[in-house]
């Protein structure tokens, strides 16, 4: 599938399987979350733009690099928030701005009730975490805020995805790379992906 990444790495799958399990709590779902995040984070931005730097070592001077774009963090309120430790650890001075959408479970469309973004774009890159793209209807309507914003260069970053939401997204912003730790089979009646691992939110708060 076109602009879709499921990652492939062996560490990924595994710490995803302690993931799905009913028996894992809640701390250690928030931990993995974290975990999956990061490996996920070093997958997503291996297309930034770098500049070359002048560097002093111990020893003598050499070049290096810099990452030119400003990045922005974009966690999808509530479960979206998890995701966010695991980036910082490896781009600290990423901005974070949340959007906040829920979803109706009678008609499964996306709900806006939190947007404080400033006016003008202060970032040059967005990712939008959310740890499940299932219906695609959450993602759609962020990635619709962004563009609206001004922002051009736009990533989604999940743990799971269904086949119906990765079509979604890709039919509304083809433009907008996926990244994933997994693709599943399915959703069910209720728009939960199956065999998933239950509803992300809940499981990271105890709620």
């Amino acid at each position: 599938m076109n602009n879709v990444y499921p990652s492939s790495h062996p560490l990924v799958g595994a710490k995803l399987s302690l993931l799905r399990n009913v028996k894992t709590d809640s701390k250690k779902f928030r931990e993995l979350i974290r975990e999956i995040a990061a490996m996920l984070a070093y997958e997503a931005t291996m297309d930034l733009a770098v500049g070359q730097i002048d560097i002093q070592t111990p020893l003598m001077m050499t070049k290096g690099i810099t990452v030119l774009e400003r990045i922005g963090l974009v966690p999808i309120l509530r479960s979206g928030l998890g995701m966010v430790e695991g980036f910082w650890e490896l781009m600290p001075g990423a901005e974070v701005w949340h959007i906040g959408l829920y979803r109706d479970e009678k008609t499964l469309k996306p709900v806006s009730y939190y947007n404080r973004l400033p006016i003008e774009p202060t970032v040059s890159v967005c990712l939008v975490l959310d740890p499940m793209l299932a219906t695609g209807g959450s993602a759609v309507a962020t990635v619709d805020i962004l563009k609206r914003w001004g922002v051009t260069k736009i990533k989604f970053v999940g743990i799971l995805a269904a086949p119906e939401g990765i079509e979604r997204l890709h039919s509304a912003h083809p433009d907008v790379s996926i990244h994933l730790a997994a693709i599943d089979e399915c959703l069910n009646e209720h728009g939960y992906i199956l065999p998933g691992l239950g509803d992300a939110g809940d499981r990271q708060f105890g709620t």
